[in-house]
């Protein structure tokens, strides 16, 4: 169990992200409880799978606790899931001292890209590259699990 602070931005350019990354994933993910304490998710990350529990966001902190579950029990549980799975490609981009997260939105939420950075301090100095562009850390409709009902496309 542990403690999850990241910020989060929206990214302005379009550029190869995978000639910049070293990995990539395919992710689709579903929630299967959203309320205000927690939210309990499950995801499929290429042939891995996990269930997580997330505590209630405070600034860009949060509590999260996750789990490798067997990709066909994962399979199930979406199944379980509420409307629209979030689905996505995952780039990680080395910046600095850090492993920038670029998410490429599909489906449904196709059209968003954003970039994350997980710290180990809310203070915490990071090199920021050109094509950040808004933080939307503390905007709760960025959220994947915002975005699980209520996708970009209809914003």
């Amino acid at each position: 169990m542990g403690l999850e602070i990241e910020r989060k931005f929206l990214v302005t350019e379009n550029l190869n992200w995978e000639e910049l990354s070293f990995q990539q994933l395919s992710i689709r993910q579903g929630y299967l409880n959203k309320d205000a304490e927690r939210i309990v998710r499950v995801r499929i990350s290429n042939e891995k799978a996990f269930l997580t529990i997330k505590g209630k966001k405070t600034g860009i902190r949060n509590f999260e606790w996750e789990k490798q579950i067997p990709k066909q029990e994962a399979e199930q549980l979406l199944g379980l899931c509420e409307p629209y799975e979030v689905e996505k490609v995952r780039y990680a981009i080395r910046s600095g001292s850090h492993i920038i997260e670029l998410d490429v939105f599909k489906g449904e939420n196709s059209g968003l890209v954003l970039a994350e950075v997980e710290l180990n301090s809310e203070e915490e100095e990071f090199l920021k590259p050109s094509w950040f562009g808004e933080e939307v850390s503390e905007d709760h409709k960025y959220a994947n699990a915002y975005l699980s009902t209520h996708p970009f496309q209809q914003w």
